[in-house]
């Protein structure tokens, strides 16, 4: 007797998700990511906003409002030139972000070819380049940057170029890991079999598939780097007076904790944020990007 096969246990093969949804359902999935790109998107709206939401000039000094408490006028009080807190707040979250994304991009420029190309060439290339990485990197990124910045004077500029030397071997070593794992795939060894130039495979084939790791190492790099400027403002080394810096601001205010803690709380917790919020969204992206990862969450 042939037994009859039931269709009912089929089930229809769902449809494949594109990679943009697959990307959004991932990164999107974890409320601290969530909050964490809420954060971000508001810092880059008021840094790019601070001329018109700023309720003052952030260097204008005025002596009879010195180290004033909070009030409807001032909602953070003034520090001991009068300047008003919360517009300075505001004016630093320029600060901070111009020398995070300038320090991250110029690192990751200098940083990202150097270990792509030590990493596909090898031999004397990788040996020369990644040994340099590795003196670089016996240093803490951090003392590193305060030595430069020691040497070179204060300023954003030199802030910029300090912190960018002090990163780049982190983007360097990643870089060249990457590729040393891509080349060995059969679409690099076919390009090499139908002659392809070096430059070209570097450019066209393995540039692309080394970036998602190199974005989130970006990311995370840019709380680190933002809290490391801070760091050096407050000892001294950073953005130069009257410029308007977390960090300074931080440092200026601890000799008032008792009768105004807002002139050093305030940055603080400022910087606290987006520092977290950079490692949160950094976090995101590596569980989106990452193929092992992405079928699980």
């Amino acid at each position: 007797m042939i037994e009859e096969i039931s269709i009912t246990g089929f089930q229809e093969t769902p449809s494949r998700l594109s990679e943009w949804r697959r990307f959004r359902r991932v990164f999107l999935s974890r409320g601290v990511v969530v909050f964490g790109l809420v954060v971000l998107v508001l810092l880059i709206l008021v840094a790019a906003s601070a001329p018109w939401i700023a309720p003052y000039d952030p260097y204008k000094m005025s002596s009879s409002e010195s180290l004033a408490q909070p009030n409807a006028q001032h909602w953070l009080g003034t520090d001991i030139l009068g300047r008003d807190t919360l517009s300075r707040l505001i004016y630093g979250s320029q600060t901070a972000l111009m020398v995070g994304f300038l320090s991250v991009g110029i690192a990751g420029i200098f940083g990202i070819p150097l270990g792509i190309i030590a990493g596909y060439l090898g031999g004397f290339a990788n040996a020369i380049i990644m040994r340099t990485m590795d003196a670089l990197l016996c240093f803490p990124m951090l003392i590193l940057a305060l030595v430069l910045a020691s040497v070179l004077g204060g300023g954003i500029q030199n802030v910029i170029i300090a912190l960018s030397v002090a990163t780049l071997p982190g983007y360097a070593r990643v870089a060249c890991g990457v590729t040393m794992s891509i080349r060995e795939n059969d679409f690099i060894l076919s390009g090499q079999a139908i002659g392809s130039s070096n430059i070209r495979i570097m450019l066209r084939h393995i540039l692309p598939n080394a970036f998602p790791p190199l974005i989130v190492l970006m990311t995370m790099q840019l709380g680190a780097l933002i809290l490391a400027e801070a760091g050096l403002s407050f000892i001294g080394i950073g953005i130069e007076p009257p410029g308007a810096a977390w960090g300074a601001m931080v440092n200026d205010g601890r000799q008032y904790l008792l009768t105004n803690p807002e002139l050093s709380f305030a940055p603080c917790i400022a910087i606290m944020l987006v520092v977290f919020a950079f490692n949160m969204v950094g976090d995101g992206l590596r569980d989106a990007l990452d193929p092992k990862l992405r079928g699980l969450l």
